[in-house]
């Protein structure tokens, strides 16, 4: 037998939908910073990847970003001694992350370049970790094929931290299904790429559960862990939701905190947290 693909048997993203994908990155990328893509809940989640990584890969060491949006992770690890080449499959989102460096004085520990998830053939550097955050990887067309690169690109016993969207949402399931919005609801249980609407775009997203996803990865890497991110907060596009009663829902954080690395519990969330291991 083959090694299993890590998305499911329907056709890969085609070209048309991989270039929606990246004109719906590039249409928010002025403000994708901002509250659109940087409110509290997402902060919370982006905080847990920032140490996580710092808790697996020494400061100093090279470090790959894959979709670097506009950069705010870049350069949280610039700032904390690691050098970055940060990539992403939208041109204008790779402009603010230069911008954004630039500004910040840290040219020299941050790398920006147009490059997709599905380019990383392009890459000949060696990486001591690669990090992705908020769902990069549910847009590639082809997981099993970013394993083989990532294994190519990181040296022997680098780590992955990535974070990607997960197929169980509690949280969106009771909300969209008590409004009705039943289609809606069930998006994420979608088997191949689910079209979903980001200012009047498309963007093309498969959803995974964690062991779903990992099986893309196992023949080059071993799975160290894997936890659960807004399982008990709601998940970001509910953000007034949490700043109506912000004390109540800190206290919801907390269970996140303590239960999110529990069996079972961890297949559930907005997103989920894994690392993996180069054998």
């Amino acid at each position: 037998m083959g090694q299993p693909s890590g998305r499911p048997m329907e056709a890969s993203l085609n070209d048309a939908q991989l270039l929606d994908t990246q004109r719906a990155f590039d249409s928010v990328a002025a403000d994708y910073d901002g509250p659109r893509g940087n409110n509290e809940l997402i902060q919370r989640m982006r905080t847990t990847l920032w140490d996580t990584v710092c808790h697996e890969v020494p400061a100093g060491s090279q470090l790959l970003d894959i979709g670097c949006g506009t950069g705010l992770d870049a350069l949280e690890f610039a700032h904390r001694g690691y050098q970055v080449v940060a990539t992403d499959w939208s041109p204008a989102m790779v402009g603010r992350t230069r911008s954004r460096a630039a500004v910040a004085g840290v040219e020299s520990n941050v790398v920006a370049m147009h490059l997709g998830v599905q380019q990383l053939d392009q890459l000949q550097e060696s990486f001591d970790g690669i990090y992705s955050n908020f769902g990069p990887l549910n847009c590639a067309p082809d997981l099993a094929a970013v394993a083989e690169q990532c294994a190519r690109l990181l040296k022997p016993g680098g780590k992955l931290v990535f974070s990607a969207m997960g197929r169980i949402c509690p949280w969106e399931l009771g909300h969209y299904a008590l409004r009705g919005r039943f289609r809606r609801a069930s998006v994420r249980g979608t088997r191949g790429p689910a079209a979903v609407g980001m200012n009047k775009h498309t963007i093309w997203t498969y959803y995974y559960l964690p062991r779903e996803f990992y099986r893309a990865f196992a023949g080059q890497f071993s799975l160290e862990s894997y936890r659960a991110l807004s399982l008990f907060m709601p998940p970001p596009y509910l953000v007034d939701r949490y700043r109506r009663r912000q004390h109540w829902y800190e206290r919801l954080g907390r269970l996140d905190d303590k239960l999110g690395a529990f069996p079972l519990l961890r297949d559930m969330g907005d997103h989920f947290l894994i690392v993996m291991r180069r054998r």
